[in-house]
């Protein structure tokens, strides 16, 4: 049986909860509501649940650190499993990927996402996979107050089928491969039927 550490980015706390930025915190939840696993124990500087997956273990992580410090907890996870980078899966918002799209991409820079950049900070490298769910820019500049921004009603209520198109991803990656998962789902928009 592989073991993942799949963490999904956000910041913890009421006032976050429904912010794009914590897109990596609300597929997890998705993922946890729909495979009855649960995200709860503390451990590793974050929320911790555990989801088996055909042969495979996958270590679910909330970092709890706050996004720019997201890092230091997904490095105790990996230390603590004695895991390769190869073998961690990171969820989160990226701006330059439209809403309704997710995207899976192995390695890479951090492209001045702060949680990214922990990770990277601390691990030394780049070369994880990611999944990474589109929430599109903002049409003037500012992208803190966007990111940081609650979900509008009309995304709030498509999100649970981008959340699921993007399990959907990870599934196919875990069975088949990340090349293939992405040769399938690359041009898709889970906002269209």
């Amino acid at each position: 049986m592989k073991t993942f550490v799949l963490a999904g980015l956000g910041n913890p706390g009421p006032g976050y909860q429904w912010t794009r930025h914590n897109a990596g915190f609300l597929f997890l939840d998705r993922l946890a509501g729909l495979e009855n696993a649960t995200i709860c124990r503390s451990s590793f500087s974050g929320l911790v649940g555990e989801w088996k997956y055909n042969d495979h273990r996958l270590i679910l992580l909330k970092p709890q650190t706050f996004m720019n410090l997201s890092g230091r907890s997904v490095m105790q996870a990996l230390q603590f499993y004695k895991l390769p980078l190869a073998h961690l899966i990171v969820v989160h918002d990226d701006l330059d990927i439209a809403y309704g799209a997710v995207r899976l991409k192995q390695g890479g820079g951090h492209g001045g996402h702060n949680g990214l950049r922990s990770i990277m900070e601390q691990l030394g490298k780049g070369d994880f996979i990611r999944l990474r769910i589109g929430i599109g820019r903002p049409p003037h500049g500012d992208t803190t107050n966007y990111v940081l921004g609650t979900i509008p009603p009309a995304e709030m209520e498509s999100l649970p089928r981008v959340l699921d198109g993007g399990l959907d991803m990870l599934e196919m990656m875990l069975d088949e491969g990340i090349s293939k998962a992405m040769s399938i789902h690359h041009n898709k928009n889970f906002l269209e039927g």
